[in-house]
């Protein structure tokens, strides 16, 4: 099976889905082609802005949202339950604190895989509509996410989280380093980066 292709312009959307690309090549190649403050964009949003630029030759931004912080960080004034989500930073302190508030509400807590990446989302969805919400809310909607039993709805473009989550569906009793292996292997590959293209691969003999 070939390797992936390499950025350009002119490769198609299918080539561009079909490979792996590190953050530091989407930002390399988004600014090559005049992509607007790409160096403060996701690897989601870099992803989405470049495949609208090679299906329709024309430069979008991916995101509503500020790309500019100021003042000072939640975490410098003291995190608390009551404390305004204003200058949120996805640091360990951060992360520490929401599990730990967490666990309050639900001792037995089971993190469950993509609840973070959809925290995250969810809480830059309220701010841009704006939305104001407290560590109190954030906490509130990390332990619903965590105890929601139905799967989560593919994600756009969150290509390693949604392997991750359909291998874990249909491989039972799989551990989390098969799942990494599986994924390692897939995207040095010229396939689309889903679970269903892992079965094919591991179908065929080396």
């Amino acid at each position: 099976m070939k390797a992936k292709a390499k950025l350009t312009r002119s490769m198609s959307v299918t080539q561009f889905d079909n490979g792996y690309w590190y953050a530091t090549e989407l930002k390399t190649f988004a600014e090559a082609i005049g992509i607007p403050s790409a160096g403060k964009l996701r690897k989601d949003e870099l992803e989405k802005a470049i495949i609208s630029f090679l299906g329709t030759g024309t430069i979008r931004s991916p995101t509503r949202r500020s790309l500019s912080k100021t003042g000072i960080r939640d975490v410098e004034k003291g995190l608390s339950l009551k404390l305004p989500v204003v200058n949120y930073t996805n640091d360990k302190q951060t992360k520490d604190f929401l599990e730990k508030e967490a666990r309050k509400i639900a001792p037995n807590l089971k993190r469950k895989s993509g609840a973070r990446y959809r925290l995250n989302r969810w809480r830059e969805e309220q701010l841009t509509s704006g939305i104001r919400i407290t560590y109190r809310d954030l906490v509130t909607q990390y332990v619903k996410l965590n105890q929601t039993r139905e799967r989560f709805a593919q994600i756009p473009h969150g290509r390693y989280i949604n392997f991750i989550s359909d291998f874990f569906a249909a491989e039972k009793n799989a551990t989390r380093e098969q799942a990494i292996k599986a994924w390692k292997r897939i995207k040095k590959m010229d396939v689309p980066k889903s679970y269903r293209s892992w079965v094919r691969l591991r179908s065929k003999p080396n």
